[in-house]
Parts: C-alpha cells; sequence; structure tokens
C-alpha cells in the first residue's frame, strides 16, 4: 500500500495523531486572511486525486475533503453508490481494486462500518473513513483542532457527552486515552455506548465515566457535546425523542459545567430537540469554528495517509 490508512483514531498511536493536528493547526495559520480557492504553498497534493464516495448525504464531509484536495493542489471526484456499479452488486473488494487504478486516494461516507475495512484491505492507496454507523474520526480531529484553539488542554480535561452513545461517542471513547482526556457519558440504558467501543477505550487507556442522567456526565465538564437525536437510517425517531428529551442540552444543563465551558456539535442540528437555541448560539457555542476545522483536520489527515 502506498500511504496510511485513517479508518479510525484509536489505529494510530498518540505521535502520530499529534503529528495530524500540529499540521492542522499550521496549515490554518498560514491561510489566514487568503481567499478560500488560493493553493497552499508548495501545493503539497499537486497531481494527486482523491475519490469520494457517498452512501448517505453529507454538506460539510463533502464541501470539506473537496474544499480541502483543492486548497492542496489536487483534486477530487465524488460519486454515490447509485452512480456506481456498486448500486448493482459490484462487490466491494472489485471496486476497491478498481478505484485503487484511478485514483491516490479514497474517502467514503458509508452506512456499514465493515464496508469500510472491506475497502481498506483491498485498496493499494489510502482509504479515509469520512463516517460510518460504527464511528467518525475525522470529526473527532476536527473538534479536538478547536478546543486545542480556544485554549483547552486536552490531557486532564474533562469532557461531557450527552444523548445518544452513538458513532460520534464511539471515536470520542477512542481519543480520551490517546488524547489523556475524561470523556464522562450521560445517555438512557436504551442507547449507552456499545460495549465494544468501551473495551477499545478500556484497551488504550481511555478514562470512561458511564451515567444515567445529563445532570451527572455535565457537572464540572470543560466542554459540553451534543448530537442529533435521530441520525440517518434511524427508524425509531418518535422513540428516540421521547427517550432522549431528558438529555437535551439546555441553558440549565449547561450551566452545571464550568463557567467557561465550551459547546460542540458536530451538526447538522436541531434546534429544541438535543440542544436549545439559547445555547448553539449563544457565546459558549463552538460549533461553526468546528465546522471550519474540518476543512483544516481533514487537509492534514490527507496530507498524513499521503505521506506528504
Amino acid at each position: 500500500m502506498a500511504g496510511r490508512h485513517f479508518i479510525d483514531i484509536w489505529h494510530l498511536d498518540h505521535l502520530e495523531l499529534r503529528e495530524i493536528l500540529d499540521m492542522a493547526h499550521a496549515m490554518k495559520a498560514a491561510r489566514k486572511g487568503w481567499p478560500k480557492g488560493r493553493v497552499d504553498d508548495g501545493a503539497p497534493l499537486e497531481g494527486h486525486t482523491l475519490a469520494m464516495l457517498f452512501e448517505k448525504a453529507s454538506t460539510r464531509t463533502r464541501f470539506s475533503f473537496d474544499m480541502a484536495m483543492r486548497q492542496l493542489g489536487g483534486s477530487s471526484i465524488t460519486a454515490t453508490a447509485g452512480d456506481m456499479q456498486l448500486g448493482r452488486g459490484e462487490t466491494i473488494e472489485d471496486t476497491a481494486r478498481v478505484l485503487s487504478r484511478y485514483v491516490d486516494a479514497v474517502m467514503i461516507r458509508a452506512n456499514d462500518h465493515s464496508d469500510v475495512e472491506a475497502f481498506a484491505e483491498f485498496a493499494s492507496v489510502p482509504v479515509i473513513n469520512g463516517l460510518t454507523d460504527r464511528s467518525h474520526p475525522c470529526q473527532i480531529m476536527a473538534d479536538l483542532m478547536t478546543l486545542e484553539e480556544h485554549g483547552v488542554t486536552l490531557r486532564g480535561a474533562r469532557l461531557a457527552w450527552v444523548g445518544d452513545g452513538n458513532n460520534v461517542c464511539a471515536s470520542f471513547m477512542h481519543a480520551a486515552g490517546k488524547f489523556g482526556f475524561t470523556l464522562a457519558v450521560g445517555t438512557p440504558a436504551r442507547y449507552a455506548p456499545d460495549d465494544e467501543d468501551l473495551d477499545i477505550a478500556r484497551e488504550t487507556q481511555g478514562r470512561i465515566e458511564l451515567f444515567e442522567t445529563a445532570e451527572e456526565a455535565v457537572a464540572g465538564a470543560d466542554v459540553v457535546i451534543a448530537d442529533t437525536f435521530v441520525s440517518m437510517g434511524d427508524s425509531d425517531a418518535e422513540r428516540r425523542l421521547e427517550i432522549l428529551e431528558p438529555y437535551a442540552v439546555t441553558e440549565d444543563i449547561l450551566d452545571l459545567a464550568k463557567p467557561s465551558a465550551w459547546f460542540l456539535h458536530c451538526l447538522p442540528a436541531h434546534r429544541g430537540e438535543e440542544v436549545d437555541a439559547e445555547v448553539i448560539d449563544g457565546a459558549h457555542s463552538l460549533v461553526f469554528d468546528e465546522a471550519e476545522n474540518r476543512l483544516h483536520a481533514q487537509k492534514a489527515i490527507l496530507r498524513w495517509c499521503l505521506e506528504k
């Protein structure tokens, strides 16, 4: 394989993850005041092409990866499963082998995590997980970059996750041991984190504390994190909204965290469901810095994968 895959945070060691974050910070600072379409100095990925494959709808992933390649001096090709023979039964393995002959890297936003793992196994170019049902590692790298920008020292920090113990929560658990923060998770039992992800966190020395209320998880936190209660593919929307309603981040909930606490949400958000408008649009919210940093973090991930 030419280059390296970026499938899950727990696959990488701390120094590799630190290298990616440091590169993201440096590249963002170097572009300050530039127009969005200007190519980075040195055009580090000139001549390189990224294939972007989407089984799920996307705003931030699609635009941020496309602009990442443009700013790095490369190009991208976008396709949905319906655009390809994947939608008519061609195997993941054959698709991986073929696309490896055409492009320099592949980013996949997939329904099933196992499909991304299979693609990576048979690809001869780097494969990046743009989101699966199991994890969202690119999002977490952008989130951690955002917190560092705003003065949070990750080692020793207390991050609180409230709501559904979903794929984004899983990637935060994967990152806890790598960066030395504690993750306090407040979820109802029905939507608690997966045991496999808890085992991964413990094996990598991640400090994970589980609570059954939002209040317990948020108490004394440096950061409060929420996500939509109903994700793409969930078929139990009404039940989810009913069970998860007590886990919405209101101003009263946020007040239980430290006075300096920041609020994160990977977007899209549903004001009045998982978070009140006063919180997500308030002075403690970093959600739009967080969204912007998908671009910068992913530029660093691309350069790391391609060893550029």
